[in-house]
């Protein structure tokens, strides 16, 4: 039997999944990018779709078709009034069904979707190496008979049969493994790039019922970053007397400008903007997150109107709610995961890539529709080892192979760059020595630490185990006490084969296993030494003389082309060289921070005085 493929056909992006031995996953094209842009450009005869067509929307917006599934299922009269948000022309008044105009003629909707689809049917063929032919396709929740219809046209079209239309929320929850409650009442809100809907699903005995759906078809994080782009033109238009706002191309540049920002500050706290004026240098300017928090609340209180709504039709209070689901890019933003939280009382689920939710659920779908295994969670013992990745690709595990459950275990780690103020939690679950040989569970990261020099933090690490399988894992900086954690929920699981080929494997290549992770270890430890080097050799140079600098200069040198290299004894014996070099300086180092330490005390103030580390080590209390 081919395999059946699930592929969430989105307004903004376009996603196809698969199920693998693994669990779902979702397909990535030549060049590792998993979304493909649901954009169309028309020339001539020649037709893009996806990233290579997105260009189109600047240089070519006429015969540049987006947004294509705002038009699904309507007619021309429906969708006559999106007609000035678009810049190609819409076509079709009294024949019933909406037409696109581009590259010399019209287009349906579904049409247009059939080529988007096309590309994703072709992405899953070159990667699975078979023929696809069949598919489970994604649909808002408040899609009715015509929009689902034009949506299996469109898969018609492609070349693929339709098996089944699955709601959006209803796969996103199915990728969360909620499905496997006996009874639950879950929200799924779902944030994308130009809309917003909310799903308010009841789940009794494996069957989700739709009990109320709100939303907004012109709502989405595209919103935010017009916001954030009208006060970039408002202050380059005041400091360089300049419109940009007049013409496309400054159009789009400024809005690219402020997705990109957007984007830099769900993770930082702040983004510098780069603009090219006409006739002049660039325009500079950084942009905080707290600046696009007071921009975005306005839009993301949009939203909580639509969940109050979507409640209240529902017949439904906020603690009435189980399970909160996020779905969609813009809930990345760190303002729209705490409204929402503070709305339903409840932490929302954000483990699994927002993006690639729907698509994974579709997965899912088809793999049950294929006879695969309903029974899809994560964990019942603890068949695999737990762990989080280290610096280098390695793993460390924590909670070993077999061990007896409920299980806690603690580790403390540290950081790897100075001043470096927040570490990515990796965690993973198998039995190879290196991060990519085995299963990634979860990512979470912990921001907050404090500037101080690298290996100075102490950020202890907590997995806790429960009889149930779930997995919390907590990171602490023990000096401040900032947090973060994540729940691995069960959200599609291993089954017993699985799990003997996965510890088979970490026999069959245990010896190979090992030296890779010698060698990741040792380049980690040479790496750091070498920065520590560099460091001192910075504040501490003037204490060598030209000679020695030389000699030290050379030493680094040689120690840089050995850890381009995958020589363990290479880079072991180098790095030896190194601290050999190296050995006199540290003692210059060391005699320069006592005569700084006792300068200008009295004998009886030098006694006091505390023991001096040497730079870049750290002295440990008892």
């Amino acid at each position: 039997m081919s395999r059946i493929i699930g592929i969430d056909l989105g307004t903004t992006n376009s996603l196809v999944a698969v199920m693998t031995p693994y669990g779902p996953e979702v397909i990535p094209g030549p060049k590792g990018d998993v979304m493909v842009p649901s954009v169309v450009h028309f020339d001539g005869d020649r037709i893009t779709v996806g990233a290579d067509a997105r260009q189109g929307i600047i240089e070519d917006p006429e015969n540049t078709i987006y947004s294509v599934k705002r038009l699904m299922g309507k007619s021309y009269e429906d969708a006559v009034s999106e007609q000035d948000l678009l810049p190609y022309r819409l076509s079709g008044a009294g024949t019933g069904v909406v037409r696109v105009l581009a590259g010399g003629r019209e287009w349906s909707a579904p049409e247009v979707s059939s080529i988007i689809l096309r590309g994703l049917k072709y992405r899953a063929e070159a990667a699975l190496g078979e023929p696809v032919t069949k598919a489970v396709l994604t649909v808002p929740a408040y899609f009715n008979d015509a929009q689902r219809q034009a949506t299996k046209d469109a898969g018609r079209i492609a070349g693929l049969e339709v098996l089944r239309l699955v709601n959006e929320p209803t796969a996103a929850s199915l990728a969360y493994g909620l499905a496997n409650r006996d009874e639950a009442t879950i929200a799924v809100y779902d944030f994308g790039g130009g809309t917003f809907d909310i799903s308010i699903l009841k789940l009794s005995d494996g069957i989700f019922e739709v009990l109320s759906t709100h939303g907004d078809t012109h709502l989405g994080g595209d919103d935010i970053d017009r916001a954030l782009a009208a006060l970039l033109f408002r202050e380059i238009e005041t400091e360089k007397g300049v419109r940009l706002q007049d013409s496309s191309e400054g159009l789009e540049t400024v809005r690219l400008a402020a997705e990109s920002a957007k984007r830099t500050l769900t993770e930082a706290d702040t983004a510098q903007i780069s603009i090219p004026i006409p006739g002049s240098d660039l325009w500079i300017r950084e942009v905080s997150r707290a600046e696009l928090d007071a921009l975005a609340k306005p839009i993301v209180e949009r939203t909580l109107l639509a969940c109050r709504q979507a409640l209240r039709d529902a017949g439904l209070q906020p603690p009435d709610i189980d399970e909160v689901v996020m779905v969609g890019g813009s809930t990345r933003v760190p303002l729209v995961r705490s409204m929402v939280e503070d709305l339903f009382g409840r932490v929302p689920h954000t483990e699994l890539n927002p993006d690639e939710v729907v698509a994974l659920g579709a997965a899912i779908q088809a793999d049950i529709l294929a006879g695969g295994s309903q029974d899809l969670l994560l964990l019942d013992v603890t068949p695999l080892s737990l762990g989080i990745e280290t610096m280098g690709g390695a793993v460390e595990k924590l909670i070993h192979r077999n061990t007896t459950i409920p299980s806690t275990a603690t580790q403390n780690f540290s950081t790897a760059v100075d001043n470096q103020t927040a570490v990515d939690i990796h965690v993973l679950q198998g039995e190879r020595e290196l991060a990519a040989d085995n299963r990634s569970l979860a990512r979470f990261q912990l921001r907050g630490i404090p500037p101080m020099p690298a290996g100075f933090p102490r950020i202890a690490v907590t997995f806790m185990l429960d009889a149930n399988g779930i997995l919390q894992v907590r990171a602490v900086e023990t000096r401040t006490g900032q947090e973060a954690s994540v729940q691995v929920k069960s959200s599609y699981g291993l089954t017993e084969d699985e799990v003997d080929r996965m510890v088979a494997e970490s026999f069959d290549h245990a010896e190979e296993d090992i030296r890779a992770r010698l060698l990741v270890d040792t380049k980690v430890e040479v790496r750091t030494v070498l920065q520590q080097t560099e460091k001192q050799m910075e504040v501490w140079g003037g204490l060598l003389t030209s000679s020695e600098r030389v000699k030290v200069e050379q030493a680094m040198a040689a120690t840089r082309t050995a850890l381009a290299s995958d020589d363990f004894v290479v880079i072991r014996r180098q790095a030896d060289a190194l601290n050999e070099v190296t050995r006199p300086f540290a003692e210059k180092i060391l005699n320069a921070g006592i005569r700084e330490a006792l300068e200008g005390k009295t004998l009886e103030e030098a006694e006091h005085t505390p023991a001096v580390a040497a730079p870049g080590r750290e002295t440990q209390k008892k």
